[in-house]
């Protein structure tokens, strides 16, 4: 994997950038990109320093075109084909059980695949210049891979114009619809950007770890499921030392300063 393909960098304040940079291939989903991408994950996982995690793109128009085409249509066996879808699996679980949150920058263009990535994290950030789009259907292909990703973030009926259309969204639309969260003026937006990073970074990591887990898990139960599993993540966390700290400084007007435990 060229060293360069992604980039990753920790800040003093916790916040670790995970860049996507092969701007000549609008940093199209190559293996290589999606392996980085991978370790760089794993990395900010398992580093106790990161506190918020931010996906980047080094291209100032394209966070990313999506899966590389060429890998499609390649003389390559099936069963190869097959196991490279995988690393879109792991990357989609492996930022849904990070246990630390996360923002997709989304300066410029998000598309196919890669709208894929943007909605598993918790938070996108646009800029208005950003689009959105599933354009598979467009080259006789489909978006299998993010299907259940978009069907959870966004309503039916748009999901389905999307995906059988193959048109891509702007900004304000992606924001109406449910796909991002804020939308911002593109000379705001790398201060917005490290603004709402270091306000995630700020926050206690085992609670935010707590209940980033529990957002996670309810999603899908019955409601009845549901109530009593956050009833019980409520009674953990109110055994941690933590949320004491959260509330004394709460009382005594002064930033709390979190253990992690």
């Amino acid at each position: 994997m060229p060293a360069d393909s992604v980039l990753y960098e920790v800040a003093d304040n916790g916040v670790a950038t995970i860049t996507l940079n092969e701007p000549d291939t609008r940093n199209a989903l190559s293996v290589e990109i999606l392996g980085g991408l991978t370790a760089s994950l794993q990395d900010a996982r398992a580093d106790e320093r990161v506190r918020c995690v931010v996906l980047a793109s080094s291209h100032e128009k394209v966070f990313s075109s999506g899966a590389n085409l060429g890998g499609f249509a390649g003389d390559i066996p099936l069963v190869h084909k097959h196991f490279g879808s995988e690393l879109f699996v792991d990357i989609f679980k492996l930022i849904g059980s990070l246990g630390k949150p996360t923002i997709c920058a989304a300066r410029g263009h998000v598309l196919a695949g890669a709208l894929g990535i943007a909605l598993a994290c918790d938070l996108i950030v646009a800029s208005e210049q950003a689009t959105f789009g599933t354009p598979e259907i467009n080259v006789g292909a489909f978006p299998f891979m993010i299907m259940a990703l978009i069907y959870r973030n966004v309503p039916r009926k748009k999901v389905n114009e999307m995906l059988l259309l193959g048109e891509r969204l702007d900004a304000r639309e992606a924001l109406s619809c449910g796909i991002v969260n804020r939308v911002v003026a593109a000379e705001e937006f790398d201060a917005f950007v490290a603004d709402w990073a270091s306000k995630l970074a700020g926050k206690s990591p085992l609670v935010m770890r707590l209940g980033k887990e529990a957002m996670r898990r309810q999603l899908d139960m019955p409601l009845d499921d549901a109530l009593d599993y956050l009833r019980a993540q409520l009674s953990l966390t109110l055994s941690t030392e933590d949320i004491v700290e959260g509330v004394t400084a709460f009382f005594q007007k002064r930033d709390p300063v979190w253990k992690g435990r």
